[in-house]
């Protein structure tokens, strides 16, 4: 169906004029343009859609006379015809209802929806093969929502053609497809229907993909690779017979397509190694045939001059070959690409051919040449369009000039468009019109100049109307273009649209021109009497007698019929000078096939077989061949099997090359090769001291490549870069300076590297590729980062430089920014200090959200603090919020500020929308008076860890840690006396594979520390996000076997481990985020931490709960393989030997690697799912090297793991099983609910290799019980664990709730706040007892609230008293009764209800694994102090794992760390 979009129409009276024996016209005047117009196929009613005026006009006679459509007058908005049924359109409103027709728009029936129509995804949907079935989805926006932040999706669905309105189908949609979402798919279920919803959250690197066969009663996420459940969906299409799913992982903007030709089973598109990977936004699914689907993907920045390489995939749509390099393409994603329609085989497409000069320079003119296929498009046989001896081009795609298709139409062989000849295309109003009478093959200039252009009668006429300015006649002829005659249309216009009915049967077209006056005219022609009433005659026996020929649609070099797919296909078309019309009024062209016999090209590899250099199918890599029963006994026989290849699905061919035939293979090719069961080691040698910095480059889940990249700086500023974890190392930027390295935290495989001019170096290929852009300044020498990368969007970065800088006095930093990744720049603000841009998951704040450090006394070198600005169209206008800051972090929710008070002491202030910022209340009782320095530490769970140094004395630093409400403002004491030191680094960490537990240092003897006295550690965990705390328990025996003599009291003794404050290393965290439950950490067991010189070596595989001796002395350590591989060294002395353990420590081996080197360091990639580490280290008296050391497991084994979820535990037949994580007291029930996690089966020998979901499922929402609550502001625990307000202050007021207009209630204080990550429901919810109405809401809130009565009342008040007291009875004469606590209700009289509960130190760890962001840097705390005046990072972003670690410090008069809190 032949869709046209332009602009809308009022009718006019309407003027006939009949010319004999030429063809006579109707013309139609209107006010306005049409802004979609289109025929119902296979009928002459068309249907004319005025946005301008929001009206619908109709005609039954092919535009003779026209009908308003009056149910929408002046209330259209879109209308929409159904791809799939020629009786069905819908026409939208911009409000509440919609019409639909199911008779070619003669009647139109009203339906209503609750909501107006989408905008971000396509508000229809239809069925291919039930045209009854429809989605539709709308969009509900705050008011006043000026960016669309708040608008969420809903889809709905109809089975009756919205007969009986719409249900409910999904919220927080993002895209809705049938699996039918054409008519050539017929597997699954009619009802089948995929939808992309948004996962924990709006980011859409967390949405997911549901699929339901039951308008979603009931739904599941497939797993597209079979084993996990994925996110970062992006994008759905059918194709075909294909399903497209598109995922795009976090830290990249690379996609992975999954395909499926059956809604069940999804295989990921492999596409060429060396291609560069599919990008979000840069590839176009093109039209595709039932055989193959084609893509086109952009090679170049979107930015300036766009160019793509064409592919096309086998049968299955898995493995892509390339087709065409260097192709036509805007940034849009417009490709200049079309199959000729109707016959197989041929295609037309516009490539660059300057294609060189593009790729230098961005802003380079494209020179384009046509080039044409009849092969399919496949590599290889692309050719020149030939007029004569002249090379052709025709304009294409991206410069579409008219409705439906650009070159071809239903009409068999004959093909048309504008173009020059010559070496390349020129303007569209230098080309002129040429015609191919045989698909292309020969091509014969038609018209002098621009033309549009249209096929009637089965290629019986054709219509064509000046194109380049003003026109009054119209041409046609009847031979192809060889002769054409005039009509004088009797008015001057400039031709808009020229159409005809879709199938090109017609001899009636429609014309579309505006005149000066500003009017459209639709000009309905009609051809029929030129042929006075003659219908062409087919005598198929004598050609020669007969109006047509048979004209084959592919012919071979030698002249003959050629072969595609297995046939020949050849039409009855009318002779070129046969003086009739061809065909039936809406019954297109027939095609006939003959079969061919089988040739080479009519086979592709088949499954697990790819193409080799030679373009063979072998085996693809990894891949072992199944061996039929009782079949290769002895490695050494030979067996039938597979060829390797397979005849295309829907090829026709017989008899002829037999491809497909098994063939001899051998046994030996068919069993996995065994592993050798050794680890592989290789040493580098560096000439510098050490490393000053070195950065692994991740693979996400959605990426193309297997490489696991290293880019390292050494000491004397050479990079070198390693794609295979550090085997093989190659020098890059050899006469570059870099000062600076900077990982884009959003897309891995880029890096920037800074240098001391205003030259930037940058890589978007993981340093395959190097590229340059000019900074607008100098880098800044005031310690200010670099770059600022958005969070959202990977192009807009900030750059600080600097000013003046010649002169001290004078010298200042400026800020400027780009949205096009680096090609323009522009000024953001002068004099500033710290720019950032804010958006997050900061609630309704707008992406260009920027907050800056400003000079409020510009040029004064004597300040020590700034104002606070934050503009959201890059500081044309500006916001002050305060006068006088020491710094700002950006957390993933919050903006938290260090003001200056007027004491010089500092005061922190908290925003959840970049807008408004509140105090940060801390506890009662929590007197500072001079507050120096704040560490903020971390933000996932939806509040905010705060250290607040108490005491600042050299050497003997501690604070408090606090945690604040949703908001970030009022704080609630975690654990008083939390270690830190000079630097502003505390003894604070999270465990990454499980969510709420963390461990902490506290100085026991904190008030002798604050007087000078030497402090004394001892270290604590908590399971339930620091709710509670409580000291470690230690292994009953050493690793020796020996029983530790201090005993068994906990409170003396312990175990102690040295935490972050201690770190060579700050990467050297205690767990990894994909290692579920195990973390690894030096310390003693005691009262209290002994010296790091005293420590031995501990492990836990439970999340914190147990922990054992795993070897004496202090080691480094590393996990590989999600936790199936450790690898411990020694850290103290030269070493030739690591040890490891593949089943979490139950045993160790020890692996010799040759010469002795002291190691500093053992790393591999972020996640952790690598087989693959590296040693770091020097010799002992070796002077000016260092050495690396690879170390390569995968020679242990080549079995992988199976993940079967059906038997998980099950050792016969799986090698993983279900793991919940779990704390005395509270069986399994963590945060709120419980969960079930995958993890291998410790003593399996098999490695893990792919990223895995760990998380199984969530089983079940607990009832709330006391580990879910903390203490309200205000309220403090007490001895007894209660909480309870402090003595002369007063509950906080929880009405601030109900500005959520959602609210009907607020409850008044009890002194228990719910901790924001719990999911419990109903039980003991301690904050809840006295509800009180919303002000405006009181009907709702009775509503909810009814008061009962009689018996009612009674049951409800009575028995749960009478059943409280004899479970209450039950407790207290139990022998555990003491570890219950007691609940004391109304004890503060007018206070209320108040609470009291002795809540146990349970584990209350949500299951959530967190997610890595790429690369982190140790440029603040090495490469600063080499080469720049850069200031300490003290951020765990620039570290491999862990979260966020920002210091603002007043001692220091500036921002000390890098927050960077979108990173966690």
């Amino acid at each position: 169906m032949r869709l046209l979009s332009y602009l809308s129409w009022l009718a006019a009276p309407s003027l006939a004029i009949a010319v004999v024996q030429k063809p006579k016209f109707v013309v139609s005047t209107f006010a306005n343009l049409p802004g979609a117009l289109f025929y119902f196929e296979d009928s002459p009613i068309i249907m004319l859609f005025d946005p301008k005026a929001g009206d619908v006009w109709r005609s039954v006679n092919d535009g003779q006379e026209w009908e308003q459509v009056m149910e929408v007058k002046g209330n259209a908005y879109d209308i929409i015809v159904h791809p799939f049924d020629k009786e069905k359109a819908i026409l939208f409103t911009n409000g509440n209802q919609h019409w639909v027709t199911s008779d070619k728009g003669q009647n139109w029936n009203k339906f209503e929806v609750e909501l107006p129509i989408s905008f971000r995804q396509s508000p229809m949907v239809f069925n291919g093969n039930n045209t009854h079935y429809a989605l539709y989805s709308g969009r509900k926006c705050d008011p006043g929502d000026t960016f669309g932040l708040s608008c969420v999706d809903k889809t709905y669905y109809t089975k009756d053609w919205f007969q009986s309105g719409v249900k409910f189908l999904s919220a927080n949609t993002h895209g809705c497809l049938f699996a039918h979402g054409n008519n050539v798919f017929t597997q699954r279920r009619v009802s089948s229907i995929f939808c992309i919803v948004d996962g924990n959250d709006k980011y859409p690197e967390h949405r997911k993909l549901l699929t339901s066969e039951d308008f979603f009663g009931n739904s599941v996420e497939p797993k597209l690779d079979g084993y996990n459940t994925m996110k970062g969906f992006v994008g759905l299409a059918s194709v075909t017979k294909f399903l497209i799913a598109a995922v795009r992982s976090a830290g990249t903007d690379e996609m992975a397509l999954y395909i499926s030709n059956d809604a069940t089973n999804w295989d990921r598109a492999e596409f060429p190694q060396d291609h560069g990977g599919l990008k979000e936004d840069a590839y176009t699914i093109l039209e595709s045939t039932s055989y193959s689907i084609r893509v086109d993907v952009l090679t170049t920045s979107p930015m300036g001059s766009a160019m793509g390489e064409l592919f096309s995939s086998n049968s299955n749509g898995t493995y892509f070959n390339r087709n065409l390099a260097n192709t036509n393409r805007l940034p849009s994603g417009v490709v200049d690409f079309e199959r000729i329609k109707g016959i197989d085989g041929i295609i037309i497409a516009n490539i660059v051919g300057n294609a060189d000069q593009v790729r230098l320079n961005r802003r380079a003119t494209k020179k384009l040449q046509s080039k044409i296929s009849f092969h399919d498009g496949k590599m290889g046989t692309w050719h020149d369009l030939r007029a004569g001896n002249m090379t052709l081009h025709l304009h294409s795609v991206t410069e579409l000039v008219n409705g439906g298709r650009v070159y071809s139409s239903r009409s068999p062989g004959l093909v048309m468009g504008v173009g020059n000849t010559g070496d390349f295309l020129q303007d569209y109003t230098d080309g002129d019109l040429y015609i191919s009478g045989n698909a292309g093959l020969t091509w014969t200039r038609a018209r002098k100049g621009a033309h549009k252009y249209e096929v009637g009668g089965s290629g019986s006429i054709i219509v064509a109307v000046y194109d380049e300015g003003i026109t009054n006649h119209v041409s046609y002829s009847k031979d192809y273009g060889k002769h054409w005659e005039d009509i004088d249309l009797n008015v001057d216009i400039r031709a808009r649209l020229l159409t005809t009915t879709p199938d090109t049967t017609s001899l009636r077209f429609l014309l579309v021109g505006t005149s000066k006056d500003k009017k459209s005219h639709i000009f309905n022609l009609d051809f029929k009497n030129v042929f006075e009433g003659r219908k062409c005659k087919l005598n198929t026996d004598d050609e020669s007698k007969s109006d047509f020929e048979k004209w084959y649609a592919r012919y071979d070099d030698d002249g003959s019929p050629g072969c595609l797919m297995g046939r020949k296909q050849y039409f009855w078309r009318r002779k070129k000078d046969a003086d009739c019309y061809a065909g039936e009024l809406f019954k297109e062209p027939a095609v006939v096939n003959e079969i061919c016999k089988c040739q080479h090209e009519d086979f592709e590899c088949d499954f697990n077989f790819v193409r080799d250099l030679d373009k063979k199918c072998v085996l693809a890599y990894g891949v072992t061949l199944p061996v039929p029963p009782s079949e290769c006994n002895n490695p050494k026989d030979t067996y039938w099997g597979p060829s390797g290849y397979r005849k295309i699905p829907g090829n026709s061919c017989q008899e002829g090359v037999k491809k497909d035939r098994p063939i001899k293979r051998k046994c030996e090719d068919a069993i996995s090769t065994p592993s050798t069961g050794k680890i592989v080691s290789k040493f580098s040698e560096f000439n510098s001291k050490m490393p000053v910095e070195y950065y692994y480059l991740e693979n996400t889940e959605s990426s193309s490549t297997e490489e696991e990249t290293i880019i390292m700086m050494t000491e004397n500023q050479k990079l070198f870069v390693s794609h295979d974890s550090g085997q093989e190392w190659k020098r890059i930027l050899k006469n570059v300076k870099v000062i600076g390295i900077y990982p884009h935290p959003q897309q891995q495989h880029n890096v920037y590297f800074i240098t001391n001019t205003q030259k930037i170096h940058y890589t978007t290929d993981s340093c395959h590729h190097f590229y340059e852009m000019d900074a607008p300044q100098f880098p800044n020498r005031k310690g200010l980062p670099f770059l600022d990368f958005h969070p959202r969007k990977n192009d807009w970065l900030i750059w600080h430089g600097e000013k003046n800088c010649i002169d001290p006095l004078r010298c200042h930093s400026n800020a400027y920014y780009t949205i096009t990744g680096g090609e323009e720049w522009h000024s953001l603000k002068s004099y500033s200090g710290l720019c950032k841009w804010a958006r997050g998951q900061l609630k309704t704040t707008s992406d260009k959200l920027i907050f800056c450090e400003h000079e409020a006394q510009q040029g004064d070198t004597n300040q020590n603090t700034m104002e606070l600005l934050s503009s959201s169209n890059f500081f044309i206008d500006e916001v002050k919020h305060f006068d006088r800051i020491i710094g700002f972090v950006t957390m993933q929710e919050f903006i938290i500020v260090a003001g200056v008070k007027d004491d010089n002491s500092l005061k922190a202030f908290a925003s959840v929308d970049g807008s408004s910022f509140a105090d940060a209340n801390f506890p009662h009782g929590f007197n500072v008076p001079h507050q120096t320095a704040y560490t903020v530490l971390y933000s996932v769970t939806h509040s905010v860890f705060l250290h607040v140094t108490v005491n600042d004395r050299g050497g003997f630093e501690y604070g408090s840690l606090l945690k604040s409400n949703s908001n970030g403002t009022n704080y609630v004491l975690s654990l008083d006396a939390v270690n830190r030191n000079r630097e502003g680094f505390v003894d604070f960490e999270k465990m990454q594979s499980l969510e709420g537990v963390a461990i902490a240092n506290r100085v026991v003897n904190w008030k002798d520390a604050a007087k000078g006295e030497k402090k004394k550690l001892r270290t604590m965990i908590t399971h339930n996000d620091g709710g509670h705390w409580k000291y470690i328990n230690p292994p009953a025996i050493d690793s020796e076997g020996n029983r530790y003599q201090c005993g068994e009291d906990l409170e003396k003794c312990s175990l102690n481990l040295h935490h972050y404050t201690e770190r060579g290393d700050p990467r050297h965290t205690f767990s990894s985020s994909s290692a579920i439950g195990l973390m690894i950490a030096v310390g003693n067991v005691g009262d209290v931490l002994k010296g790091f010189a005293d420590g031995d070596t501990f492990l836990t595989t439970d999340g914190g709960l147990q922990w054992k001796e795993i070897r004496k002395g202090q080691y480094l350590w590393e996990y590989g393989d999600q936790g199936s591989i450790l690898v411990i060294v020694d850290r103290t002395r030269a070493t030739d030997k690591v040890h490891y353990t593949l089943d979490e420590g139950m045993s160790w081996q020890e692996y010799l690697f040759g010469e002795k080197i002291k190691v500093t360091d053992i790393s591999t990639v972020p996640a952790d799912n690598s087989r693959r580490f590296l040693l770091w280290g020097y010799k002992e008296g070796g002077g000016e090297k260092f050495y690396t050391v690879y170390l390569d497991f995968k020679g242990i084994t080549n079995l992988q793991c199976v993940l079967n979820e059906k038997t998980d535990g099950d050792n016969e037949k799986g090698d993983f099983f279900l793991w919940s994580p779990a704390e005395e007291g509270n069986g399994h029930c963590l945060f709120g609910h419980e969960t079930q996690y995958h993890r291998k089966i410790a003593n399996h020998r098999c490695y893990i290799g792919r990223k895995l979901n760990r998380i199984y499922k969530t089983l079940k929402n607990c009832t709330c019980t006391a580990e879910d609550f903390e203490c309200d502001f205000n309220f403090e625990r007490a001895s007894d664990g209660t909480c309870r307000l402090v003595t002369g202050l007063t509950p906080p007021d929880h009405e601030a709730v109900c500005n959520d207009k959602n609210v009907i209630e607020y409850f008044k204080s009890t002194g228990y706040r719910r901790l924001p990550a719990t999911t419990c429901q109903g039980g003991t919810e301690l904050d809840k007892v006295h509800s009180i109405p919303c002000p405006g809401k009181e009907a709702q809130w009775k509503e909810r609230h009814r008061v009962l009565g009689g018996f009612r009342l009674f049951m409800v008040i009575v028995v749960p008293f009478i059943a409280a007291a004899g479970i209450g009875y039950w407790i207290s004469k139990r022998p555990l009764a003491n570890r219950f606590g007691a609940i004391r209700l109304g004890e503060d009289g007018d206070d209320g209800p108040l609470i009291r509960y002795l809540i146990t130190i349970i584990s209350a760890a949500i299951a959530l694994a967190m997610a890595i962001r790429g690369i982190l840097s140790l440029l603040g705390s090495w490469v600063a102090r080499k080469f720049t005046t850069t200031q300490l990072y003290t951020s765990r972003n620039f570290f491999f794992r862990s979260g966020n670690y920002s210091i603002l410090d007043n001692d220091e008069g500036q921002v000390l760390g890098n927050d960077d809190g979108d990173e966690v």
